[in-house]
């Protein structure tokens, strides 16, 4: 019960980061909190969560400049 509390409360405290470090991490925080509850880690397991949703945000950020800049580069300018 402990560990989720303090799951919680980690989830409150990166709630309050500013927005373009929290992308992801809430989330991943949360599963990875649950999950990690599950086995007995439950702070680690939210650390690892945001850590790993971090990432995922960051990637599907610079993918989503990739595709911006090839569709930019594909149309033609008068």
């Amino acid at each position: 019960m402990k560990t989720l509390i303090a799951a919680a409360l980690m989830s409150l405290a990166l709630a309050a980061a500013p927005a373009a470090y929290a992308k992801g991490c809430i989330k991943g925080a949360i599963v990875g909190g649950v999950a990690g509850h599950m086995a007995g880690h439950g702070v680690a397991g939210a650390a690892a969560g945001c850590a790993v949703g971090h990432h995922y945000a960051n990637r599907r950020t610079q993918q989503n400049q990739q595709n911006q800049q090839t569709q930019d580069q594909g149309t033609v300018r008068n």
